[in-house]
Formats: C-alpha cells, structure tokens, sequence
C-alpha cells in the first residue's frame, strides 16, 4: 500500500464523502424532508463515516485510527439501517435503496480492509516517534546566550 500522507487520499473516505453528498440529496426531497429528525438522523449517521475515518487518520495513533475506523464502520451499519427505515415510510424507491445498500457494504468492506492493514502495520503513529535532536551552531549558542 502506497504511503497516504491525508485522509482525502484515502479511497475509503472518497466514497464515504461520495456517499453522504448523495443521502443528503435524496433527504431534500419530499416527503423524506419534512421528517426532520429521520433526515437529520441518516445525513448524520452518513456524514459520521467520512468523519471518523477523518479525526482517525489525524490522530496519529494506529490503536487510535482502528478505533475510529471501527466507529466508522458501526455508522455504516446505522445508514444502513436508516435507509430501510427510509424506504419502509415510502421516502426512498427500492432501486434507491439498493444502490444505497451497495455503497454501504462496499465502504463496510473497504474499511474493514484498512482496520486489518493498520492492525498488522509495524507503524505505531508519528506521536509514538522519538523528537528529532536540535543541534545548534557554536554561534546560535552564543547568540542565544547573549539573549539570557
């Protein structure tokens, strides 16, 4: 695997952000968007998946981004099951939920692919580094003295 130095490199956080565009497309029309809190509930839930592949990749941590790929995972699940709940009140079509459905479980497995590569990496995350030495010229030495 290519080293990813930012989340938006991340084939996984695309689709997942291809995903949540596309569920707050189908939220806007009615009757879908009158149900505010079914609609703020799946828009959430899909928004949820980028963003924790997101604040998981910036922590820095591997145990830190497994855990956050695995909340994201679990959001999966939940607009999953917020686009059932959608197309038994009538709001989404049976082929719109199908594809919908195809998403999800294509990002599902896509995450779970990234969780076992980050639970056998040998990387541990670039806060578990040692700092780099600073090493100062005789003369930034001097000058800093001066300062002092």
């Amino acid at each position: 695997m290519a080293t990813v130095h930012r989340f938006e490199d991340l084939k996984v956080w695309q689709k997942a952000r291809a995903f949540a565009k596309e569920v707050f497309i189908l939220t806007k029309k009615e009757p879908f968007s009158k149900d505010f809190k079914h609609r703020d509930q799946i828009n959430d839930s899909a928004g949820s998946i980028m963003d924790n592949i997101a604040e998981g990749f910036e922590r820095s941590g591997r145990k830190e981004f497994r855990q956050f790929l695995s909340i994201s995972k679990g959001s999966t699940a939940e607009a999953q099951s917020q686009l059932y709940r959608a197309f038994d009140k009538d709001y989404i079509t049976e082929s719109e939920l199908n594809e919908k459905l195809t998403q999800t479980n294509e990002i599902s497995r896509m995450i779970r692919g990234l969780m076992n590569y980050v639970s056998n990496s040998d990387y541990s995350g670039d806060k578990f580094k040692e700092p780099e030495p600073t090493y100062f010229t005789k003369q930034q030495l001097e000058t800093r003295d001066d300062k002092l």
